[in-house]
């Protein structure tokens, strides 16, 4: 018996199915190639079907077992259901992984155009509404607090400093600042960082004095002001390759609790990496910049999305209401006070 053949019996070898020949070639060759998805998105979509995989598996089907036929309304709302209850996602991720899902269902629609009907109630899936959460932001005493915790007269301080502080001078996400590199700061004036975004998008934002001082002197220590380092990271971790998200907010939360400790109002709980992105926006806001330039500042595709700081700055609300106020109740006792009940007055009405 041919060797092929014998190996074939034994193992049980399975053609692939058309879903894992489907989500093979969107994965691999549409998103980065013809689409020219990021790596992030990628990632994103890849883990949204590793949990589609445990769900199926958990109701007894196996990943090789699975075909486009059971990708239905039914079977795709169950598992959004799955995430919230079973693994406690929020909305917010119940949302992001259909739009994976919504995508990948487009994609297959136009190449087994059959099924079409099926594929169309599968992308009418709507959203989930999620509620909205207020912007948690520091103030400028907060910001000082935080900046000051770090310990400067140690290598390691110095360069927690440069961070938290490019990184509320910026404005950026933390996946901006972990990918910048010296060639990304312009050091004569005007200074400025070019910061790459979502989608590849790139902006420059102007950056301070102060900050740049920071800056040079802890690129100077380390060496990265020499031309070979231009493309090295800008802040690496001690094997030279680039800080992760995850490093760089455990280095925000051991900063956080030490300013807490000092002043828990100051610093509330909470505080994460993109409160600083927040408070920088808010700050910006309160000095009088115009939102359209703040959209820009934070590399926003639209000014809407901007506006959340102007709703959520309640300190600006008040004093526009403050200045606005016109004196028109009379400084005399509530009426009730002078009835012998209040029932009385309530009753008069």
């Amino acid at each position: 018996m041919p060797f092929v053949l014998m190996y074939s019996l034994k193992y049980k070898i399975m053609k692939p199915t058309d879903f894992s020949k489907y989500l093979t070639d969107f994965l691999i060759k549409y998103l980065p190639h013809e689409k020219g998805a990021r790596t992030n998105t990628i990632y994103s979509y890849k883990d949204t079907f590793i949990l589609y995989l445990r769900y199926m598996k958990e109701l007894g089907i196996k990943a090789e077992q699975i075909t486009m036929s059971m990708i239905t309304k039914d079977n795709v709302i169950s598992f959004l259901d799955w995430l919230e209850t079973e693994r406690k996602c929020t909305a917010s991720t119940r949302n992001l992984r259909l739009a994976a899902i919504r995508s990948f269902v487009k994609y297959v629609q136009y190449r087994n155009p059959d099924k079409i009907s099926a594929y169309n109630q599968v992308i009418t899936i709507e959203n989930k509404r999620t509620n909205t959460n207020l912007v948690k932001y520091l103030t400028i005493e907060g910001i000082q607090l935080l900046l000051e915790q770090p310990d400067i007269n140690r290598k390691r301080g110095r360069r927690d400093l440069a961070i938290l502080s490019l990184m509320y001078d910026t404005g950026a996400r933390v996946s901006e600042i972990v990918n910048l590199s010296p060639s990304s700061i312009r050091f004569s004036k005007p200074y400025s960082v070019c910061i790459t975004g979502k989608g590849g998008k790139s902006r420059i934002v102007p950056i301070m004095e102060k900050q740049l001082d920071i800056l040079k002197k802890y690129m100077e220590e380390n060496n990265l002001l020499s031309a070979k380092y231009t493309q090295h990271p800008l802040f690496p971790n001690t094997w030279g390759e680039k800080l992760t998200r995850a490093g760089i907010s455990n280095i925000l939360n051991i900063y956080v609790q030490k300013a807490r400790k000092k002043n828990p109002v100051l610093i509330p709980e909470g505080i994460s990496c993109h409160s600083l992105r927040h408070s920088r926006a808010m700050h910006l806001l309160q000095a009088g910049v115009e939102l359209i330039y703040i959209r820009d500042f934070l590399g926003h595709s639209n000014v809407q999305t901007t506006e959340v700081y102007a709703r959520a700055d309640s300190k600006m609300k008040r004093e526009a209401i403050e200045k606005a106020y016109i004196k028109v109740i009379p400084e005399t006792e509530p009426i009730w006070q002078n009835n012998e009940t209040l029932m009385d007055f309530l009753k008069s009405f």
